[in-house]
């Protein structure tokens, strides 16, 4: 039998390891926690980072910034985007992305979403021809990694940009090619919610000498870019150093120590946010008005959330399945809100960005449920979540008297099913 309640905790995250609390210590000792304050011939923490990012990504370059929106702000910058410009993104997405957008002074375009979360690509296609954007700012939102030999062949043939948001997706791949390595940049958040955790921080990579030449001088590197752990050679910085403003997004020395020994568990806890995320799914099928998502073939996933959908729900349904899922301990997002709730919002609250009519995606936000999946949580708490939300989700449809959902809309949604 489910239990009444759960009382584990959606927000608590496992402490570091014992060799980051070392290295932290470190660090602290030495009195050098800015990247550039290196003793004679030392290579910093923030540059070892770098090194061993960019090895681990398989990436030519890599640069260690404050946050993942600032590597998303920085790489647009370091691609070229102009004042005005169209870039493309997902409306499928989270403020940050936009807000990358519009605080690289362009205006951001929104591309509809498909009922397996990802970007719709004849609607990409579509909105390239129409608006003749140069640039896609992809977001792999909560971890839905598209057809990217499709969308790269989309991108290519209209010549434009691909720079990937992979803040939900770092360690994910798509027919073996890591998420990030597809377009001109890949870039990745620490934030303490993501697969690394500095509290803030933000890694980008490129395989670009140019575009990382910029970058690095746009963090801050006040003329030091020969001490960064995965930078292109100096001559790259010729010119570059004179013309490209300095932004102050640097990470420091204390949040690249503590991501080190981070790096070398990474793999190990992919597998266990799968392991998790396999057993919440599991159970969630088994209730007969919620739609998982079905996961490609080709992408290897980061479960570390699990999407849901209600279709037959209405809004009220929808905000009572909230409320009860919430009486009984579990947390859910809901992303038909008409207001932001915490990290969970929709273009309707971009108002930095124009006004846009984006039907398909309205209509999948309307019933679209969102959860952490905390490695704080044994696969033992993960079956009992996944068994409550059933039982919530049987009360609110009984009591709504909702109809049993058709053979599309129940069940499992096949990738790129339209």
């Amino acid at each position: 039998m489910t239990p009444s309640r759960f009382a584990g905790s959606f927000t608590q995250q496992e402490p570091l390891p014992e060799a980051a609390m070392r290295a932290a210590e470190a660090v602290l000792s030495s009195g050098r926690l800015h990247r550039y304050n290196t003793a004679p011939d030392a290579l910093s923490e923030a540059a070892r980072l770098e090194e061993a990012y960019a090895a681990w990504q398989g990436a030519r370059y890599c640069l260690a910034v404050a946050s993942g929106g600032q590597a998303l702000q920085i790489a647009l910058r370091a691609a070229g985007v102009e004042a005005g410009e169209t870039v493309l993104t997902n409306a499928f997405t989270l403020a940050p992305v936009p807000g990358a957008v519009a605080a690289a002074g362009a205006r951001p375009v929104f591309v509809e979403t498909d009922e397996t979360l990802r970007i719709d690509l004849q609607d990409l296609a579509d909105k390239i021809a129409a608006t003749g954007a140069r640039r896609l700012l992809l977001s792999h939102m909560r971890g839905h990694v598209c057809d990217m030999d499709r969308l790269m062949a989309i991108a290519d043939a209209a010549g434009v940009q691909v720079i990937e948001d992979c803040a939900h997706t770092m360690g994910a791949r798509w027919n073996g090619v890591r998420s990030g390595n597809h377009g001109i940049a890949g870039c990745f958040s620490t934030q303490t919610y993501k697969h690394m955790n500095s509290g803030e921080g933000g890694l980008l990579t490129s395989d670009d000498p140019d575009l990382m030449a910029r970058a690095i001088v746009m963090s801050g590197s006040y003329m030091l870019y020969e001490r960064h752990g995965a930078a292109p050679e100096a001559a790259r910085f010729a010119d570059i150093r004179l013309t490209t403003p300095n932004m102050s997004a640097r990470l420091d020395n204390l949040r690249a120590a503590v991501l080190l020994p981070q790096l070398e568990t990474l793999e190990a806890n992919v597998e266990r946010w799968n392991a998790r995320y396999a057993a919440v799914e599991r159970g969630l099928a088994q209730a007969e008005a919620v739609a998982t998502i079905r996961r490609p073939a080709q992408e290897r996933k980061v479960g570390s959330s699990i999407q849901f959908r209600t279709p037959g729900f209405s809004a009220p349904a929808c905000r009572a399945l909230l409320a009860a899922a919430a009486a009984r301990g579990v947390e859910l997002k809901w992303f038909g809100a008409a207001e932001p709730q915490g990290f969970t919002s929709t273009h309707a609250s971009w108002r930095y960005a124009e006004a846009q009519d984006l039907p398909r995606s309205d209509a999948i936000f309307a019933t679209l449920f969102d959860m952490r999946l905390p490695l704080t949580f044994s696969l033992e708490d993960c079956e009992t979540v996944a068994g409550i939300l059933r039982e919530c989700v049987a009360e609110v449809a009984a009591s709504a008297g909702s109809p049993e959902a058709g053979t599309l809309e129940a069940g499992t949604l096949e990738a790129g099913a339209a």
